[in-house]
């Protein structure tokens, strides 16, 4: 409680340094809370589908994917930002932090250092630059992520600089960070990691962005270097058709300062049609991580596989959504479990209600 007490005070102390250079400064607290439900045809008997999912991956049970109260603040030299999280998202994905840190969704603090740029550095844990999924579901067009997203950051802890261009075609970020989704760095590694982001938007029906990490995510005697590359396109086509077309790889030393490398990649293509306060969306992905590098199966060609998804969305009001998905996986192994015997395919179909305040 003592670091997260510090957090909060020191945040609040930049944002009164910063108020005397703002004629507008602003304060808001925001609430977001997304309850689902999802039934795994394949009946998991400890009620957790399968392990690399780390979002709405509760079987045969109401439970809270992610609820979050955040505190902003900004001015025009500037910005601060603290939430606190909980539900089966947190549980999944803070697993490896120590308790004090476990429900610290986001904690930054930045400063503009040009007064004629958007040029800012921020500083502290916050959203993943890589990927175009986020963990707040009424941001992402599928109720459920993609496995791409499951598996690469939701967050990450450092500093950043980055620059807008006047007319907001151009995003450019530069990143220096304690590791692969890490808010405490692994015990003994000593190695920074670096990354970097480029978005261009010329238009508000698209967007092209790029986006990498590098850097060890190991003690140093076993250190093995990543090198990661996060590609989408976003297109919306006209007001109610849009697409989104992603790919990932990546590439990991297969021993300490090995010139060998194992690689992985995954494409996705999403597909959506929106309609008065309703929108459909498609998902096609494919995830081929034969060395198990990121994804473990204890299978010697490791986790190849399929997914398949349709989506229902109802905008009830403006902040509330409901959504209903199914989804299906299909594996060039036996990677699953269908009555407690092994299975190549999955099938389930989860709900959700998300409201945001």
């Amino acid at each position: 409680m003592k670091r997260i007490a510090a957090i909060i005070v020191n945040l609040l102390y930049l944002a009164s340094y910063a108020q005397s250079d703002s004629l507008k400064p602003s304060f808001a607290i925001h609430g977001y809370m997304d309850i689902y439900y999802s039934y795994d045809f394949g009946s998991p008997p400890n009620h957790q589908r399968p392990d690399f999912l780390y979002s709405y991956n509760r079987h045969n049970e109401f439970n809270l994917n992610l609820g979050f109260i955040s505190v902003k603040y900004m001015n025009r030299f500037a910005r601060a930002n603290l939430a606190l999280a909980a539900g089966t998202y947190m549980s999944a994905n803070y697993a490896a932090e120590p308790d004090v840190l476990k429900n610290i969704f986001e904690a930054s603090a930045g400063i503009k250092i040009s007064k004629k740029s958007s040029l800012w550095i921020d500083a502290g844990i916050f959203a993943s630059h890589l990927g175009f999924e986020s963990a707040i579901g009424k941001d992402c067009w599928t109720m459920t992520r993609s496995i791409m997203a499951e598996n690469s950051p939701y967050f990450e802890t450092g500093a950043k600089i980055s620059y807008t261009s006047p007319n907001e075609k151009w995003l450019v970020s530069g990143l220096l960070l304690n590791g692969w989704q890490r808010i405490q760095r692994v015990e003994g590694n000593s190695t920074p990691a670096f990354g970097h982001q480029v978005t261009f938007t010329p238009n508000e029906k698209f967007s092209l962005n790029s986006s990498s990490f590098i850097g060890n995510d190991k003690p140093d005697s076993i250190r093995k270097m990543r090198y990661f590359h996060d590609l989408y396109a976003r297109i919306q086509w006209n007001q109610a058709f849009g697409m989104i077309v992603g790919f990932d790889i990546g590439a990991e030393q297969k021993t300490k300062g090995s010139s060998s490398y194992h690689t992985w990649y995954t494409p996705v293509v999403i597909a959506r049609y929106s309609f008065h306060q309703s929108a459909i969306a498609l998902r096609g992905e494919y995830y081929h991580d034969p060395a198990n590098v990121i994804i473990s199966t204890g299978y010697p060609y490791g986790f190849s596989t399929w997914g398949f998804s349709a989506n229902y969305d109802l905008s009830i009001r403006e902040n509330i959504l409901w959504r209903i998905e199914a989804r299906t996986f299909s594996a060039n192994d036996k990677i699953f479990l269908k009555d407690a015997l092994p299975a190549s395919t999955n099938f389930a179909l989860s709900t959700s209600l998300a409201v945001a305040f």
